[in-house]
C-alpha cells in the first residue's frame, strides 16, 4: 500500500481499523490468477495471527497453499472528495478530484485448517467477540448441538501468520487549512459514509 507520510499511522491505530472494520478482504494469488474472500476475523491476543473460517463450497481455500503469502485488506471510512469542495480552486484551479479514506492492510501467510475441534473453538471465540456488545449475546451454545455440528462440517478454518501491517489515514491533511475545513463542512451533509469521513476529519484536527 502507497502510503505517504502525510496519511500515514501507526501500528496501533492501523489494528484499530482492524479491529473497527471487524472483516475484510483475502487475497491470495493461485495458479488461477488472484482470489478473494470477504470474511470477519479474529485478531489473536498478541496480534501475530488472525483466524476465520470460509464456506467448505467456496473454492477460495482450494486453491490456497499452505504457507502461501495473503493480502488482508480493511477499510473503516470511504467517500468522494470534489474539487469543487475547495474554496482555493477560485484562486488556483488546479485541483482535481480525489477519495478520503481509512484503511489498513495486513500481510502474512495462509493456513488452511481442517480439524473440528479448532473450528468449533473458532466459531465459538468469533461468535462471542462480534456478540460481546449485546445486553443478550447469543451463545452457539443456545442452538441444538447437532445443528451445530453439521454447521461446523461445512466450513473450513484459516489462519494468517502475521509479518507486517500498515494503516492510511488520507483526510485531507494535504489540503490548505480552508479546504481541509470545507471539505469536512460538505461531507457532514452527505449520506452515512460521507457524514463517517466528516466525523473522522474532526477527530484528527
Amino acid at each position: 500500500m502507497y502510503v505517504p507520510v502525510k496519511f500515514a499511522t501507526d501500528v496501533e491505530a492501523a489494528w484499530a481499523v482492524v479491529a473497527e472494520a471487524g472483516a475484510g478482504n483475502l487475497v491470495v494469488a493461485s495458479g488461477e490468477g488472484l482470489s478473494s474472500v470477504f470474511v470477519p476475523v479474529i485478531v489473536s491476543d498478541d496480534r501475530r495471527s488472525l483466524r476465520t473460517h470460509v464456506a467448505r463450497s467456496n473454492p477460495w481455500w482450494r486453491g490456497v497453499e499452505d504457507g502461501v503469502e495473503v493480502l488482508a485488506l480493511f477499510v473503516v471510512a470511504s467517500a468522494y472528495v470534489s474539487p469543487t469542495f475547495y474554496p482555493s480552486r477560485h484562486q488556483d484551479p488546479g485541483v482535481v478530484p480525489t477519495w478520503n479514506y481509512v484503511a489498513a492492510e495486513v500481510r502474512g501467510r495462509v493456513r488452511v485448517i481442517d480439524d473440528h475441534q479448532w473450528l468449533l473453538d473458532q466459531v465459538r471465540s468469533q461468535t462471542a467477540h462480534f456478540e460481546s456488545p449485546s445486553p443478550s449475546p447469543w451463545r452457539v451454545e443456545d442452538a441444538p448441538a447437532d445443528f451445530i455440528d453439521r454447521q461446523v462440517r461445512a466450513i473450513v478454518g484459516v489462519e494468517i501468520d502475521v509479518r507486517s501491517i500498515e494503516g492510511k489515514s488520507k483526510l485531507s491533511q494535504n489540503r490548505p487549512v480552508q479546504d481541509h475545513d470545507a471539505v469536512r463542512e460538505h461531507l457532514e451533509q452527505g449520506g452515512l459514509a460521507e457524514r463517517n469521513v466528516a466525523q473522522r476529519m474532526t477527530e484528527s484536527d
